[in-house]
């Protein structure tokens, strides 16, 4: 795992060197065969409709949008020449693996248990995924971040997985760029502050009333990945 942390450090040391505009993805092409079914199915998860668009019996587009979410998804008639099914390892990043598993469950979608990879091994019978082929039973022990999945599909085959990202990997958030894509995201980022901050106090033995500062500090410096306050 240290070989693979390193590689992802250098190519986002690269990237950020050689890159003078900004790159936004916007859009993932879905390959679906039905595309009424695929519309029902993506707003089953709750995600919310942008377009429907047809031209003609030929052509048409549907995108989707994720809650909180910068990037969406399109499928239709005629958008993508790729097998129906053949998108797989499509990742959503959530502060809370169990409750975003909750949430689809009580819509219906049929979703996996949550899995966590074995460290260091990366050949296995199952799918791929970021950590390897061999899925381990249940969130990771240690509850790191990026290390706890679950996984689903949607009606052609489509694979998806929620990834839970609790702190981001250092390089990855610059520190003006604090953001939060839901109140449950923030309110995780709070209590792990508020953790923290609670230690920070018996280590002083004192009340410490400048807490909103510190509860700050912590929260930029825990998404740009640089050392923790204490």
């Amino acid at each position: 795992m240290s070989d693979l942390k390193e590689r992802i450090g250098t190519t986002s040391a690269e990237t950020t060197a050689a890159t003078t505009v900004d790159l936004k993805l916007e859009i993932v092409v879905i390959p679906v065969s039905d595309v009424e079914r695929a519309k029902q199915f993506y707003a089953k998860l709750g995600w919310r409709l942008d377009a429907d668009y047809a031209s003609g019996d030929d052509y048409r587009v549907i995108q989707f949008t994720p809650p909180g979410s910068n990037a969406s998804v399109i499928f239709g008639k005629n958008v993508t020449a790729a097998a129906p099914g053949s998108a797989q390892g499509l990742y959503l990043v959530v502060s809370d693996i169990e409750a975003a598993r909750k949430e689809l469950l009580g819509r219906g979608v049929a979703i996996s248990e949550a899995f966590h990879g074995a460290d260091g091994v990366y050949a296995g019978p199952d799918e791929p995924y970021l950590f390897g082929r061999l899925r381990v039973s249940g969130p990771d022990p240690d509850h790191r971040s990026y290390r706890s999945f679950v996984s689903f599909r949607d009606p052609d085959g489509n694979g998806w997985l929620f990834q839970e990202v609790t702190a981001r990997l250092p390089g990855r958030v610059d520190a003006v760029d604090t953001t939060f894509t839901s109140s449950t995201e923030l309110a995780s980022a709070l209590r792990r502050a508020a953790a923290a901050h609670g230690e920070h106090e018996k280590r002083t033995g004192q009340h410490d009333v400048n807490w909103p500062d510190w509860y700050a500090e912590y929260i930029v410096r825990e998404q740009a990945g640089k050392p923790l306050p204490s």
